[in-house]
């Protein structure tokens, strides 16, 4: 079979960049849309739902909608994810299920944002309800395919690498991307009103997310680069045989309290910006995108390090790195550094963890995913990528309830109020949370044996 050229790799990577724009577009704005302080309603925002902790006096309506939208991904996740490794289609196991999923994903993305009554509604908390469900539906659709073929592309570990540096760049260039409203929703503003400012700046995104997507679909031949032969094993068969695999059990946990700290910052961000640092909301996409391009800067070195120490001690060291990211933000309103001092420091932190982070999972996934099919004799790529996308989302789930409950404690209004996000010490009481997530992440990974995976796929290939 051949082998992806380098322009090859970065094609698909460029899939990645189109769904990473949706996915921070709801990490990003979900709440801040839909919560929106005293001081947007001032501008013109609408209340759409209640706000406040009105579920049994300790979840918000979003937060559990947000939280029930996982149960129903906990059973479409490995569905989709067998259903692709059973696929037969002529054009490839994974491309088509990436191709009928990119439209219907950007649409959605914007009409979660189109909730009908512009007031607080029953109506309104449906209609979220309804299109998050959706939402994640059609990610699982795309997102289970597109890194099963990760570990399929990757035909060395250079191959990799490389694929896994390549999405992990536009993976955070897509979710910087994803902030780009809080500097050209401003500009829209007087013209056609608060909340349409916002939902053009998402139709305009969602646009050129769904192109992306469809890129690598249209220029990459499955066929020609991957010949594995489809699952027999039915979704809970081989589910079962997934979670069997101890080292994938380690890696999955693990992987769960990055996507916490991870969801934490990329929602908490606004809110760090506007109520911690006191600094105007636009200062967030100039953090966000200097810490991107920060970040990017440290790509070409990942490899280096990985080589020398191993993937497993990178991802430790660059779980330590944004618990000390998260120690400084909490530490804001405590030391006495201007707003902008304490912005700066936190992105020079948290940019190389990113990097390490953003690219080392995904081969680790494909490690074992390879190392489980020369074990079993069974190729279930997907399956393993399926949970590694199950455990994003329940990291995402329980980061928006951690969120939207700690970051209200320590305020002065009522539990109603519509400044409930924005206490200041809630905020830090958030950012220590983040610390211990990020620590235990660690901690578990410490568990991972590398070098068994490692063996059993040198061992292959030096057959």
């Amino acid at each position: 079979m051949k082998r992806l050229t380098k322009k090859q790799m970065i094609i698909f990577a460029i899939g990645q960049l189109g769904w990473s724009i949706l996915s921070g577009i709801i990490s990003a704005w979900f709440v801040t849309f839909y919560l929106p302080t005293q001081g947007d309603i001032d501008a013109g925002a609408t209340q759409f739902i209640r706000p406040g902790l009105v579920i049994f006096g300790i979840l918000t309506i979003l937060g559990l909608i947000t939280a029930l939208s996982r149960v129903f991904d906990a059973i479409t996740d490995p569905l989709i994810a067998n259903l692709s490794d059973r696929s037969t289609n002529k054009r490839g196991r994974r491309i088509p299920f990436m191709q009928y999923a990119a439209v219907p994903l950007s649409i959605v993305t914007v009409l979660l944002f189109c909730a009908p009554v512009e007031a607080i509604s029953g109506v309104n908390v449906a209609w979220i309800s309804v299109f998050v469900v959706l939402f994640y539906l059609f990610m699982t659709m795309y997102c289970t395919p597109y890194t099963a073929l990760i570990s399929e592309f990757g035909k060395t570990q250079d191959d990799r690498m490389f694929i896994s540096t390549a999405i992990s760049l536009t993976f955070f260039a897509g979710t910087m991307l994803a902030y780009t409203p809080f500097v050209f929703a401003g500009m829209l503003r007087d013209a056609v009103g608060f909340n349409w400012s916002y939902r053009i700046c998402f139709i305009v995104l969602a646009v050129i997310a769904c192109i992306c997507m469809l890129l690598p679909t249209f220029l990459l031949k499955e066929k020609e680069f991957v010949d594995t032969k489809p699952s027999n094993s039915s979704v809970f068969k081989s589910l079962a045989a997934t979670f069997k695999n101890r080292e994938f059990r380690v890696f999955a946990a693990s992987d769960i309290m990055y996507w916490v700290g991870l969801t934490l910052f990329q929602t908490g961000l606004p809110f760090f910006v506007k109520v911690s640092m006191e600094l105007d909301e636009s200062m967030t996409m100039v953090f966000m995108g200097g810490m991107t391009v920060l970040s990017a800067c440290f790509y070409p070195s990942v490899n280096g390090f990985v080589r020398r120490h191993g993937k497993k001690k990178m991802v430790v060291f660059g779980f330590l790195g944004l618990a000390l990211a998260y120690l400084i933000t909490a530490l804001i309103g405590i030391l006495p550094l201007p707003g902008k001092v304490f912005g700066v420091l936190i992105c020079i932190v948290a940019a190389f963890p990113m990097a390490l982070l953003g690219i080392i999972p995904q081969a680790i996934v494909a490690d074992v995913a390879e190392a489980d099919g020369i074990t079993t004799g069974e190729n279930r790529e997907g399956m393993f990528f399926a949970a590694r996308t199950f455990a994003m989302k329940w990291g995402q789930a329980l980061a928006m309830l951690v969120f939207t409950s700690l970051a209200i404690i320590g305020t002065t209004q009522s539990t109603n109020s519509n400044e409930i996000t924005a206490s200041a010490l809630g905020l830090r009481i958030v950012a220590v949370v983040a610390v211990c997530f990020c620590t235990l992440g660690a901690l578990l990974l410490c568990f991972y044996n590398e070098k068994k995976i490692m063996h059993t796929i040198e061992n292959k290939r030096g057959k």
